[in-house]
């Protein structure tokens, strides 16, 4: 996972999979990301991430909650298809930008 900060943005760039083992570094690190500064706005780039379950969804909709609290936003963009298929069956189109 590679970040990239511009003013109160963060771009985080995805790798590999977002599964029920990896959820929970990956929530910790986009955390602390948040938490360091005055972070608004994230922008999660999924280029690079082959798979993702609902563990993944979960950790993608509690930094959606903690950035919506601080009157930012979450988007997310380049998705595989199986990773909006999950994406789209659990809503979650339907509240979080999608470039």
């Amino acid at each position: 996972m590679r970040l990239e900060r511009n003013r109160n943005t963060v771009t985080v760039y995805l790798e590999g999979e977002m599964d029920h083992c990896s959820a929970q570094q990956i929530r910790r690190m986009l955390d602390q990301s948040i938490q360091e500064s005055d972070i608004k706005n994230m922008v999660l780039d999924m280029r690079e991430m082959s798979f993702m379950d609902s563990s993944g969804i979960g950790v993608i909709l509690g930094r959606y909650k903690v950035l919506r609290s601080r009157g930012g936003k979450l988007t997310v963009r380049n998705m595989n298809r199986q990773v909006e298929k999950v994406f789209k069956l659990s809503g979650m189109d339907q509240i979080i930008d999608i470039e």
